[in-house]
């Protein structure tokens, strides 16, 4: 039992840093649209590939966010991940840890 235990917490653990990287990146785009970017720009074009698909379909669950005026999208999925990290990878991590 061990080995899947060890299996868990390796997910776990890979689990917790895309999720982390994944925040960064929402944060980098966020701040990057305070500024006028340049579309062109492979950094750019990157993050907003990356970033676009999540953010959108928040914003077209919560329609009534986007009447006020500032974009809550990239708040709410930071807010997600954060979640994630809390529970989903908290809870994989002591199933790790009790299958030991």
């Amino acid at each position: 039992m061990f080995i899947i235990g060890r299996l868990l917490e390796a997910i776990a653990s890979i689990l917790s840093m895309g999720l982390g990287i994944y925040m960064w990146i929402i944060i980098i785009r966020a701040i990057i649209s305070w500024v006028n970017p340049d579309p062109y720009n492979p950094i750019v074009q990157l993050l907003y590939r990356a970033t676009e698909p999540v953010l959108a379909a928040v914003r077209r669950a919560l329609p009534i966010l986007m009447n006020v005026g500032i974009d809550f999208s990239p708040l709410i999925v930071i807010f997600a991940i954060y979640f994630l990290q809390v529970f989903l990878v908290g809870s994989i991590h002591d199933l790790a840890f009790r299958l030991r």
